[in-house]
């Protein structure tokens, strides 16, 4: 199984589980990912979520074979049902990160509630580079939390960068050693699910209303612009590029 679900004391563990391809996530991920979720949300034993790629690493974005393969067509696509999921759950996620957290990897750590990363965690956020625009509403929540100035430097330049910087950014709550990474983020949970649910829940909506309405539109919005640009000649060259294991050419482009 490449994403494995496990319940205990209510802590519903979900971990991406594909090592080999450094849990790249396809689409049939997306989806277990989504249920999963769905199921956390429906469930009253569950009274926290903890998301994690296990010690080595967490997600290098998408699967992009699998990408070009099942294009997301509308919001009903699984990448969009585990965003919306993750955007709407009303109990606390805390994540866990190491290695690589890329694309996705990392937008989806701006929904989660506690994000504890490893000090070798390497982050990136390279949208324009593939000729696309973020998604999960990290255009919206990332200058929210790390202010404009570097938003857009880590959006526009979408270059690497280091667990420290994440922190200072505002998505991550702590940088650990690797090994200390999953204690501390299960240490974290256990806390969690030992307090009163509806105190949490509330508190995290109170939380989260001020922003959930723009949170919505802008991952709309970025889901229409995301899904016709893949179709426009700089997406069509940067995935070449990729497959073809050379540099992209944008000289000539718009």
């Amino acid at each position: 199984m490449e994403v494995l679900v496990s319940k205990e004391a209510g802590v519903l563990r979900i971990t991406l589980n594909r090592p080999a391809k450094k849990n790249s996530i396809t689409a049939v991920m997306y989806q277990a990912l989504a249920d999963a979720l769905s199921d956390a949300r429906r469930d009253p034993l569950v009274k926290v979520v903890m998301i994690t790629g296990g010690a080595e690493m967490f997600a290098a974005g998408n699967d992009l074979g699998d990408f070009m393969n099942n294009p997301p067509s509308d919001d009903n696509a699984p990448v969009f049902q585990f965003l919306t999921q993750i955007s709407e759950c009303e109990k606390p996620i805390v994540a866990a990160v190491a290695g690589v957290a890329v694309g996705i990897g990392t937008t989806m750590l701006l929904h989660c509630d506690l994000v504890y990363a490893a000090d070798n965690t390497r982050f990136a956020l390279p949208f324009t580079s593939l000729g696309i625009v973020p998604e999960a509403a990290s255009s919206y929540l990332l200058p929210l939390v790390a202010g404009y100035q570097q938003a857009a430097e880590l959006l526009l330049l979408g270059e690497p960068f280091g667990a420290e910087r994440a922190k200072q950014a505002g998505f991550v709550t702590a940088v650990v050693p690797v090994e200390q990474l999953l204690p501390t983020a299960e240490k974290a949970a256990a806390k969690l699910a030992a307090l009163p649910g509806k105190s949490i829940r509330t508190t995290k909506a109170l939380l989260k209303q001020a922003h959930a309405a723009q949170v919505a539109r802008q991952m709309h919005e970025e889901g229409v612009l995301f899904r016709g640009m893949l179709s426009e000649p700089a997406a069509r060259e940067a995935l070449g590029a990729f497959f073809e294991k050379r540099k992209p050419d944008f000289s000539k482009l718009e």
